[in-house]
Formats: structure tokens, C-alpha cells, sequence
């Protein structure tokens, strides 16, 4: 009887063990809520196509802490609203460990509360400041501050001895973050901002917009969106006339909004991140390999050029997949106590140094001016 008992015993042990097992090895599910399509798909569609290409490379080394990662990516059309249902299925239908998106400020900021209510990590790959400003505890963000675009482009301006500027922008959360960072800081930069206009993202003609900055008197313009109207922007200030410099925003970085103003488009200037001029980067240089092996497995991979919005997508899978390494464990506290502990994460937007108070990581450094020359991205030799 007692040698009974103990067979009983060890088979349940080894039942224990086997369930324990397949636990361990249950897939780590990530959401991300992206723009595939609709207006913001420059952004949304790069972005999917960077995690897709970078979840198979993870797990075909084994995956995280021995468990593979299962994406699922829902594409929000760049509408808040759809954002923000998506996050609510993720979370309490898909029990996603963590969400990586929304590609839009605007969506972003819909969907900030109901990560912090829900405490699941959020890593957007929007670029308003208010994100992470004030800080949310789950809540981050991997483009550049936009206040720090902000100054790059001042800091331009005040080298070409341009102190009069017209200001366009869209009528999205990045827009208006953008234009409240502009009327903040042209001030203690010596810029005067002669005229402002708001425009639909979805416009297909600004030419009445532009022609009442133009009209204003400005030595420059400035524009700040991230939609395809941006090259509407460009396109109808030359038609009119225009002759003076155009600046965007760091929402210019893929090369089709280029190809879409055509040869409008020669001369703007605008800061990025250097994946866009990884090629041309000195070897010494600590973002360049990866920069250049992203580029690499992207454009072998899907026939077109990488865009540093799909970089904002491969800096969140990055930082996630690093803060459970290093946090040794799948649990939603010690990750996100974890992401604001790491220092010294090269990614492809800069080099990431996150605390307590900067959930987003970067500063100034991490941007370069460029330009348009001949219908390619160069670095602006001033």
C-alpha cells in the first residue's frame, strides 16, 4: 500500500512538473496598435513590418528567457477611437503583457489612461511630448521629443540668420503638441512667429494656407505634421511663389513624403534620427552597425526603403525585450521598474538613457539636420 501511495505520489510530481513546463513555455503576448492603413500609414505600415521582421528573428533564437513572443497587431486607421477599443481588447481579451504603438500622438494620448488603469507597459512610437510629460508610471515613448526638434530647427534658423517665420501645422495631437512647442520656445530663440495657420490632416490642397504666411512676410517656413499633407505643404508654397527655406518636423523622415512633393521637395530641412543617414555615419559612431544591419534586414526583406518611423517600432521591441531580460522574469512590475533603469541602450533613434522622471530617453544629441538633395536624404553640411 505504501509503495502505492508513493507511484501516486511521483506521478503527480511529474504531472506538476510537466505543467510547469508548458507554463514556461506559453508565448509572451505583445500587442501593438498601429496605423497600417488610412492617413498615418507612412507611420503604421513600416512600423508593423519592422516587429513582424524582428518577433521571427527573436524567436528563432529561442525567443525571450526561453519563451517565443506572439504578436498581434491590430491596425487602428489612425482613428483615437479605434485606438482605444483595440486597447481595451488587447488588455482584457488577448491578456497582452505589453502594448507597442499607437503610431499617432493623437491616438496615443486616447489610449495613456487606460494603460496606466490597466497597468500594462505601453511603448509608443508617437512623438508629442505630452506622452511623457508628465510621466505616466507604464506608460513611454521611443521617437525624440519634440521639444528638442523644436530647438534643433531654432538653432538652424538662428545659422542662417532667419528670425521671421511662418507657421503651418496639422490639425492632429502631433500638430498641436508641435505648434504649442514652437509659440513656447521661438521667444528665448529670438524667432518670431509672423503668422500660424491649422490645416485638416487630410487636405489635399493648402495653397489659401500658405499663401497667407507668405502673405505675412516670413523669411521661413515651418511645418509640423506627420500626414502626407506635409508634401501638399511644400508642393503649393513653391506654386505660389515662395522662396525662402521650408523646415518640417522630425514626422518627415520616409522618403515617399519626398517622392510625393517631387522636386518641390529639394532643399527642406528638418532633424532626425541618423538611420536615415546610417550609410554616410564614421564607423566610430555607436548607433551605426545597428543601424546599418536594420537597414540592411529591412530593405532585403520588403523592397523598400526603412523609414524612421518603423525605427520607433524596433526601439520598443528593443527596450521591452532587454527590460525582461534583465528583469529576468515576465512580470509586468519588475519590467516596467526595469525600462527605467536602463541606460546606455543603443537604439535606432539614439542612444537611450531612461530614469524615474524620462520615460522617452533621449535628448538634442540624438538628432542630426538634414536635407533634401536630388531627391535623397543628406545630412545638411552648414
Amino acid at each position: 500500500m505504501r509503495r502505492k501511495r508513493g507511484f501516486i505520489c511521483a506521478i503527480v510530481a511529474l504531472a506538476l512538473l510537466v505543467g510547469a513546463g508548458v507554463q514556461a513555455a506559453d508565448p509572451i503576448k505583445v500587442g501593438a496598435i498601429l496605423s497600417v492603413t488610412g492617413p498615418a500609414s507612412f507611420l503604421g505600415a513600416p512600423e508593423a513590418k519592422t516587429l513582424e521582421m524582428l518577433v521571427e528573428e527573436q524567436n528563432k533564437k529561442g525567443g525571450v528567457l526561453g519563451r517565443k513572443i506572439e504578436l498581434i497587431v491590430k491596425d487602428s486607421g489612425a482613428s483615437p477611437e479605434k485606438a482605444f477599443s483595440f486597447a481595451k481588447q488587447l488588455m482584457e481579451e488577448d491578456k497582452v503583457f505589453a502594448i507597442i504603438g499607437p503610431s499617432t500622438s493623437g491616438e496615443t494620448m486616447k489610449i495613456k489612461g487606460v494603460a496606466e488603469v490597466g497597468k500594462t507597459i505601453l511603448l509608443s512610437c508617437a512623438a508629442a511630448e505630452v506622452i511623457v510629460n508628465p510621466v505616466a508610471k507604464y506608460v513611454f515613448k521611443t521617437p525624440q521629443k519634440d521639444s528638442d526638434a523644436v530647438v534643433k530647427i531654432f538653432q538652424q534658423m538662428k545659422t542662417m540668420k532667419i528670425s521671421k517665420i511662418g507657421v503651418l501645422s496639422s490639425n492632429t495631437g502631433f500638430g498641436k503638441a508641435g505648434e504649442e512647442q514652437i509659440m513656447k520656445l521661438a521667444p528665448e530663440h529670438g524667432i518670431t512667429v509672423l503668422a500660424s495657420e491649422v490645416y485638416d490632416k487630410a487636405a489635399s490642397d493648402l495653397t489659401a494656407e500658405v499663401t497667407k504666411v507668405k502673405a505675412a512676410g516670413v523669411e521661413a517656413i515651418l511645418n509640423w505634421s506627420i500626414e502626407p499633407a506635409q508634401a501638399i505643404v511644400i508642393k503649393n508654397a513653391r506654386q505660389i511663389g515662395f522662396k525662402g527655406p521650408i523646415f518640417q518636423s522630425h514626422g518627415f523622415g520616409n522618403i515617399k513624403y519626398v517622392e510625393a512633393a517631387g522636386e518641390a521637395a529639394e532643399g527642406v530641412l528638418f532633424p532626425a534620427g541618423r538611420l536615415l543617414v546610417a550609410d554616410v555615419l564614421p564607423n566610430s559612431n555607436p548607433q551605426k552597425a545597428l543601424l546599418v544591419k536594420y537597414k540592411k534586414d529591412y530593405e532585403s526583406r520588403y523592397k523598400e526603403e526603412a523609414s524612421t518611423f518603423g525605427g520607433h517600432a524596433y526601439d520598443a521591441f528593443l527596450i521591452l525585450v532587454k527590460a525582461i531580460e534583465k528583469a529576468g522574469k515576465v512580470d509586468m512590475d519588475a519590467v516596467r521598474a526595469t525600462i527605467e533603469q536602463l541606460t546606455g541602450v543603443v537604439g535606432t533613434g539614439g542612444v537611450f538613457n531612461f530614469s524615474t522622471t524620462d520615460h522617452n530617453g533621449l535628448n538634442i544629441d540624438a538628432f542630426e539636420m538634414l536635407t533634401v538633395r536630388k531627391g535623397k536624404f543628406v545630412p545638411l553640411a552648414n
